[in-house]
Parts: C-alpha cells; sequence; structure tokens
C-alpha cells in the first residue's frame, strides 16, 4: 500500500524478497530453518535454566552467559519467525512500522551482544590476572552494572539508526532484498540523501563493534601475559581451554558483524551478506549454547546433573 505525500508516493508497507526460488524449495528451507530455530530455543533456554538452578553456577562468568544466551535467543526470534512465515506465504509484507520494530530489536540485541561480549573478557581478565581479588572486584553490583550498560548502549545505539534510518522517505521502491529489515538494503529503497545513514553506520555503528574488540584485545593481552609467565603447562593449559569458548564466540560473532556493516556501501552485495547475515542471525545462536557447554566440565556436570534428577523418579516408578 502506498500514499502521497506532495510530489511523492510514499510506502506504508514493505516486502522482504528473502531467498526467491522454487516454491517446492521454498518447504525445504522452511523444514531447515525450523529445525535451526528449535535448536535455538532448546539450546539457549536449556543453558539458561542450568545457570539458574545449579549452585555450581552461580559466578559471574555464568550470569554474562546466561544474559549472553538470553540476547541470542532474542535477536534470532527477532527475525526467523517471520523469515519462516514468508516460505510459506506469497505475499510476503511486512508494515512500515513493523519493519521499523524489527530493525530496532534486532540492531538493540545485536549491539548489546557486542558489549556483553567485552564484559565477559574482562571477567576473564580479572579471574586469571587477579585471581585473589576476583571475589571482590567481580561483585554482584559491578556486574549487575556492567549488564545493564550492555543492554543501554544496545538500545542507545539501535535508537540513534533507527530513528535517522526512518526520518527518510521511502518512495516507491518497498522491496527489500533482504530477509528482514536490515539497514543497508533498506537505506537503497530510499529517496532522500542518505549521506548522514551511511556515515553513522561505518563510523558510530562499527565504532560499538571497534570500542568491544579493543576491550577485547586488551583484555587478551593482560591474559596471555600472565600465562606465559606460568611456569606449569598443566596451568597454561587449562587457561587457554578456559578462555577458548569466549574467543571463539567472539571471532565468529564481532567478525560477521565488521565485515557486514564496516563496508563502504558500494561494496554491498544481496546475495553474500544474506548468507551471512544466516551465520550471525541464526548459525551463531545455535553454536553458542554448543561452544560453551561442550569444552566447559561445570555445565555438563550440571546437565548430567539435571538429567538423573528428572527421570531417576521416573525409573523408580516404573521399576527401570
Amino acid at each position: 500500500m502506498k500514499f502521497t505525500d506532495g510530489n511523492y508516493t510514499l510506502v506504508t508497507e514493505f516486502i522482504l524478497l528473502g531467498f526467491p526460488t522454487r516454491p517446492e524449495l521454498q518447504v525445504v528451507f522452511f523444514l531447515v530453518f525450523l529445525i535451526l530455530y528449535g535448536m535455538i530455543l532448546a539450546g539457549n533456554v536449556g543453558l539458561m535454566f542450568l545457570i539458574r538452578t545449579d549452585a555450581r553456577l552461580q559466578t559471574p562468568m555464568y550470569f554474562f552467559l546466561s544474559n549472553l544466551s538470553f540476547v541470542d535467543l532474542c535477536y534470532s526470534s527477532v527475525i526467523v519467525p517471520k523469515m519462516l512465515a514468508n516460505f510459506l506465504l506469497e505475499t510476503k509484507s511486512i508494515s512500515y512500522y513493523g519493519c521499523a520494530l524489527q530493525f530496532y530489536f534486532f540492531c538493540a540485541f545485536a549491539d548489546t551482544e557486542s558489549f556483553i561480549l567485552a564484559a565477559m573478557a574482562y571477567d576473564r581478565y580479572v579471574a586469571i590476572c587477579q585471581p585473589l581479588l576476583y571475589t571482590v572486584v567481580m561483585s554482584r553490583g559491578l556486574c549487575l552494572r556492567l549488564i545493564a550498560l550492555s543492554y543501554l548502549g544496545g538500545n542507545m545505539s539501535s535508537l540513534v539508526h533507527t530513528s535517522f534510518a526512518f526520518l527518510l522517505k521511502y518512495c516507491d521502491r518497498n522491496v527489500i532484498n533482504h530477509f528482514f529489515c536490515d539497514l543497508p538494503p533498506l537505506l537503497k529503497l530510499s529517496c532522500s540523501d542518505t549521506t548522514v545513514n551511511e556515515w553513522l553506520l561505518s563510523t558510530y555503528g562499527s565504532s560499538v563493534e571497534i570500542f568491544c574488540f579493543i576491550v577485547i584485545l586488551i583484555s587478551y593481552t593482560f591474559i596471555l601475559l600472565s600465562v606465559l609467565k606460568m611456569r606449569s603447562s598443566s596451568g597454561r593449559k587449562k587457561t587457554f581451554s578456559t578462555c577458548a569458548s569466549h574467543l571463539t564466540s567472539v571471532a565468529i560473532y564481532q567478525g560477521t558483524l565488521l565485515f557486514i556493516y564496516s563496508r563502504p556501501s558500494s561494496l554491498y552485495s544481496p546475495n553474500t551478506d544474506k548468507v551471512i547475515s544466516v551465520f550471525y542471525t541464526i548459525i551463531i545462536p545455535v553454536l553458542n549454547p554448543l561452544i560453551y557447554s561442550l569444552r566447559n566440565r561445570d555445565v555438563k556436570d550440571a546437565a548430567k546433573k539435571a538429567l538423573r534428577s528428572k527421570y531417576t523418579p521416573l525409573a523408580r516408578k516404573f521399576n527401570l
């Protein structure tokens, strides 16, 4: 639907092009992404449940990890249900305000995740470089403040981008070559000057990721120096194992975000960007619970304990 404003015909809804393929392949895509979304729900809700209920996981590291799982769950849920519906619908439309809300919440949760990853790096720095002061420095109050600032920073960043993007006029063209309302393909549809928006995306947007990356880099530089001073090879191995999960998550997540949003607009490639977007909106939320649990003895022990507590009463009931 469109309405006229002077010499302009302004759009009131957008069409999400998604993955244009044959109808039978749309059903296959629907089933594949439905399974992946089920894994996101099961993995992240399960990890949050274990951290919430197991006494051994009541530490700052797992507090940050539970928030990371919550954010992963939220920003994938902002996108995937609509994408699944569009695989089965002929009209793949989203309202103007629905598009604005989808982008706002996606951007807010995505930037919040970057800040949480930076907070987790600082937590590892204190744990490894100042172990005797760990419980004093990483107090409950500091952890709550770091998480509150992460959510605040994510929402402020999102508010800036969303406000400037939807102050623009969108005339005539309303087909977004993407499976959700992302900023780069949205700006291509505007009939207004997008210079400021592109500058914000490449400077202010990138500065969030760069700031978080610098915090992580400094934290791990001190960690590496501390590890090199260790005389015990088993101690070094244990320390690297503790940090490996977080470093893997950081490399995958922030690497893809910086690639997508730090390039000049002339280098955007719709098909490539859609594939990479699938990676950080769906694959990473699937992988994070696996990354942080398969290499983590405490989480695996908590999972075994939860399974035993659930199935032992059933086994007794049926004399198994």
